[in-house]
């Protein structure tokens, strides 16, 4: 007999005690996820400028046995996005383009099909473009290539659209990577460089880098994913394919730094911040749940921006509370385990609204008969399957699909049954996954 985890209408309980206590319960949190000899995790939540957790659980590198520290750097994967973002907007800032702007300004031979598609497409993922992450073509091999970011663009851009421009929200990472292209056309930089001596250097994020997997780079995490009950080191992947859509490498620190200077507005003028971090419309009025590189949400009716980020080896997970001022992130360096929904616990027990979650007994049978791909009007298809007692989600087009089963990765959002039976997922309470 397995456990679903399920979320009861966003109940509250009474308030976690705060110091040590919150800490001790923080502690059993991420020793559930992280064995102490298995792939470890690093969590911190901070709030009114004051750190309140930091703390590093199991291992950074398996065959060497080291510890995993607080100061470890992995890959980000998707958390990427909202730097793509801030660099977009930083040079909308600039007066050198409009959000509007067709994006065969910047790539005259991309087929639009007859269609206007605009840089605010891309940023929503709202175009129609066809993710190249989600293609049968997108093999373990195509994804050892090392690609300029035109041959990426290459790769993708001659397959027919999914749907009209603005019609549907589906989350993509062609659209990204075309972002980045554009950064570069009007910078006349790299978009490497572009980040690095915009963002990282100016803000002190002396740990955070575009990946590389020859460069040395001190701390660096190594990465894993499973095969049946064991781990295994993660395949191989070029890290000019994820690029302006989830390359980039980070610490918990240097994503505390990031998260302080956008909301203080030292990165973005306020105004664009803002538009950021709204949920984007449709063209019919309804509200996507994602502004420009960050998802939109609520803890405990408390507004949340918020991504997470899945990419061979790593996953991550970051929010922002605006009105309770708070930070949380956990990191991963073990595809098969998710961190989102820690974080998310983390930061509704350091609000004092922790939510209440129970386990209800459901056999092996059960679960296995929720198998499958589910359409959802805002949220695309989602792929549902079953591993070692566990239901587990990936949006289409979401991860590259060179992991371990097509890098299906524990869902950080909570579903409800009746809306599974139904084919619609649905949303009951906080956070959607936006992983790459």
């Amino acid at each position: 007999m397995k456990h679903l985890m399920i979320l009861l209408a966003c109940l509250v309980v009474p308030v976690v005690a705060a110091g040590q206590q919150t800490g001790q319960v923080f502690d059993s949190l991420m020793q559930e996820l992280f064995a102490e000899e298995g792939p470890g995790g690093v969590a911190m939540v901070a709030r009114d400028g004051q750190v309140l957790y930091r703390k590093a659980f199991g291992k950074a590198n398996l065959e060497l046995d080291v510890d995993m520290a607080p100061e470890h750097i992995f890959r980000i994967g998707s958390n990427t996005k909202q730097f793509t973002a801030a660099a977009i907007l930083k040079l909308r800032d600039e007066g050198k383009l409009n959000l509007e702007d067709d994006i065969t300004t910047y790539i005259e031979d991309f087929p639009t099909h007859g269609h206007t598609i605009t840089i605010k497409h891309l940023l929503t993922h709202t175009s129609g473009i066809k993710s190249y992450t989600g293609m049968p073509e997108f093999t373990r091999e195509v994804q050892k290539k090392d690609l300029t970011p035109l041959e990426l663009i290459d790769f993708f851009k001659n397959q027919p659209m999914d749907f009209k421009p603005g019609d549907k929200y589906m989350y993509n990472n062609s659209a990204y990577s075309m972002l980045g292209y554009v950064v570069e056309v009007v910078s006349g930089k790299t978009y490497e460089h572009y980040i690095s001596e915009n963002f990282f250097v100016p803000l002190g994020m002396a740990d955070s880098y575009y990946g590389s997997p020859t460069r040395i780079i001190k701390n660096r995490a190594a990465g894993y994913s499973k095969r049946d009950t064991l781990y295994i080191n993660a395949p191989y992947l070029s890290m000019t394919q994820p690029y302006a859509a989830g390359a980039l490498l980070s610490t918990v620190d240097d994503m505390y730094r990031w998260y302080t200077a956008v909301m203080e507005d030292r990165v973005i003028s306020r105004a664009s911040r803002l538009e950021a971090q709204s949920t984007f419309h449709l063209n019919d009025g309804r509200k996507t749940g994602y502004g420009y590189g960050w998802a939109i949400g609520n803890i405990q009716g408390s507004p949340m921006i918020s991504h997470s980020g899945g990419i061979n080896g790593y996953l991550t997970h970051t929010l922002y509370l605006p009105e309770e001022n708070l930070f949380a992130a956990v990191f991963s360096n073990c595809d098969r385990i998710a961190p989102g929904e820690t974080g998310i616990k983390m930061a509704a027990i350091a609000i004092g609204k922790p939510y209440r979650w129970e386990k209800i007994p459901m056999p092996d049978e059960k679960l296995q008969s929720y198998v499958g791909v589910y359409t959802s009007e805002h949220d695309g298809d989602r792929t549902i399957t079953f591993s070692e007692g566990k239901l587990y989600s990936m949006r289409t087009g979401s991860s590259f699909p060179g992991l371990l089963h097509r890098s299906i990765v524990q869902s950080h959002t909570t579903y409800s049954l009746h809306a599974i039976r139904n084919l619609a997922i649905h949303h009951v309470c906080v956070s959607r996954r936006h992983n790459l």
